[in-house]
């Protein structure tokens, strides 16, 4: 997707940073898709994912960091009442899912996959669905690989990318970009250098887009824009 230009600089279009872990983050995705599909469209997604070892340590030769840590029992009991409330609010019913010996690569390295098809909105639709009202756990390589039969995919190649050195590399990437962008937790929404972190914050940043979207109007080959772990009230950290 193109962006806007700047001299020799391409700027890039606006952010979503998402995770398939994070109920503030699929509230977000909900509230994107629900309310505001037209921008949801228009945004550069991103998916936020907790390295596993060999990730960390290809991040740590690329000279990258993550910035992630563990959250406490009190904050997880907390986030259980929180989205339970939010979801309430916006009439959702879901199940909470339990991890076992999670490997967040899996879930995540099958959604660049799907995008590489081009098929990226409709994976995390299955995703989403697979965590938050089946319960599933999407980090079952059986979980994802059922899933390329509804995308018309190899689902061998979408359950097994955290198998593939290139799938790695490519999520190490996003791991660097995601240190680059200052990215903390998730849902978090980047507009050229404003920032904006949690679900909570979604109305102001869909309000900086309108605003300069009218102000600039839209960006050679960009499309127009019409009006996805844990963390505190509206934010993963």
């Amino acid at each position: 997707m193109s962006g806007a230009v700047t001299g020799r600089r391409r700027r890039r279009p606006p952010r979503f940073y998402f995770s398939l872990r994070s109920p503030y983050s699929w509230l977000a995705y909900r509230d994107l898709l629900d309310g505001h599909p037209g921008v949801a469209d228009s945004l550069e997604w991103v998916p936020f994912f907790e390295p596993d070892e060999l990730s960390l340590k290809m991040l740590a030769e690329a000279g990258g960091a993550f910035p992630y840590t563990p959250m406490s029992a009190h904050k997880h009991r907390y986030i259980l009442q929180d989205v339970r409330r939010l979801a309430r609010e916006r009439g959702l019913v879901f199940g909470w899912p339990v991890d076992r010996s999670p490997v967040w690569e899996v879930p995540h390295l099958g959604y660049l996959v799907a995008a590489r098809y081009g098929r990226g909105p409709e994976y995390i639709a299955l995703a989403a669905r697979a965590r938050w009202e089946l319960g599933q756990d999407i980090c079952d390589r059986e979980v994802i690989r059922a899933f390329g039969v509804e995308l018309g995919l190899d689902g061998e190649e979408l359950a097994s990318a955290a198998d593939d050195p290139r799938m790695r590399a490519e999520g190490v990437r996003v791991l660097l970009d995601i240190e680059r962008d200052g990215v903390f937790g998730v849902p978090f929404f980047v507009d050229h250098y404003d920032k904006y972190w949690g679900v909570d914050r979604l109305p102001a940043f869909l309000t900086a887009l309108a605003g300069s979207a009218a102000s600039s109007g839209p960006a050679e080959g960009a499309r127009p824009v019409v009006s996805v772990d844990d963390g505190h009230a509206g934010g993963c950290g």
